[in-house]
């Protein structure tokens, strides 16, 4: 039996996802962009699901695009237009109403998703962390974003969320010249929100996505949906949003467990209600 190319493990409100195509270095076929769509989505729906770690098994985080696999598959009208061309492999393949994990064809993902990179990391596998909400590596993964050495260019996230995330200039240097970039510089430029040390960046990521989801879901959510309104819409749009949310976020169970633990000096048991 063929090994699933993304394996999904639960452990409480912790949603584990995991790139399993390490003989192919983790490169996307048309199988393994279904699937962490599907993974994705199932973050997305499952109510008691608070937060996602995406990881990978092998030596890269991913290679990118498998266009190997890909190109023999694509229609004719794609292959004429390649700088579309991952826009095209993403559209169709997401569940109807689910999450894609690039955000590109439709919003990024309600819930936190935190990364954590081990080995190399290449063009989607950068457009990943800029879709995820924190990114940790340790400090020998390397990253690289080089479509432009290919004729192409990044997509959604490396032509837009790049610029924003690290600043213009710090996105030109890695995305115009292709060349390689190692943890150290990717943390500098805020890229990674943590360095671990070689191999254990997988338990950092845990972590973090356990403490998250010992906190208010509905504020978590309020938080990221708030912050993305901001950037698309500017803040006049985000702020007059905070005051509904924060009226509506007033009423709810949690926000007088959260009291009630501050006053006993306990941790809340927040239920997301």
């Amino acid at each position: 039996m063929t090994e699933p190319t993304v394996l999904t493990e639960r452990a409480g409100h912790v949603l584990t996802i995991t790139l399993n195509r390490p003989d192919k270095l983790n490169a996307f076929d048309f199988p393994m962009l279904r699937a962490l769509a599907e993974a994705y989505t199932e973050l997305a729906r499952d109510k008691d699901l608070r937060v996602g770690v995406l990881r990978a098994n092998g030596r890269y985080f991913t290679s990118g695009l498998d266009l190997g696999a890909l190109l023999p598959k694509l229609p004719r009208e794609v292959l004429s237009q390649l700088n579309p061309l991952p826009f095209e492999l993403v559209q169709g393949l997401v569940p109807k109403g689910g999450v894609d994990p690039w955000g590109v064809t439709t919003p990024l993902c309600p819930k936190p998703v935190v990364t954590a990179v081990e080995g190399r990391c290449f063009t989607l596998g950068i457009e990943l962390l800029l879709a995820a909400s924190i990114n940790v590596a340790d400090t020998a993964a390397t990253f690289t974003q080089y479509e432009v050495s290919r004729g192409l260019f990044p997509f959604g996230g490396g032509t837009v969320r790049w610029p924003l995330a690290v600043g213009t200039h710090n996105a030109n240097r890695w995305t115009l010249t292709g060349d390689d970039f190692p943890a150290a510089e990717a943390h500098r430029i805020g890229l990674i929100q943590e360095l671990t040390d070689p191999g254990e960046a997988v338990a950092k990521a845990h972590e973090i996505a356990e403490t998250i989801a010992r906190q208010a879901p509905l504020g978590v959510q309020t938080v990221l949906r708030n912050g993305r309104l901001a950037q698309a819409k500017g803040t006049a749009k985000a702020l007059a949003k905070v005051r509904m949310e924060f009226a509506r976020i007033l009423l709810t169970k949690d926000v007088r467990r959260g009291f009630e633990a501050f006053k006993n000096r306990e941790q809340a048991d927040f239920q997301g209600n």
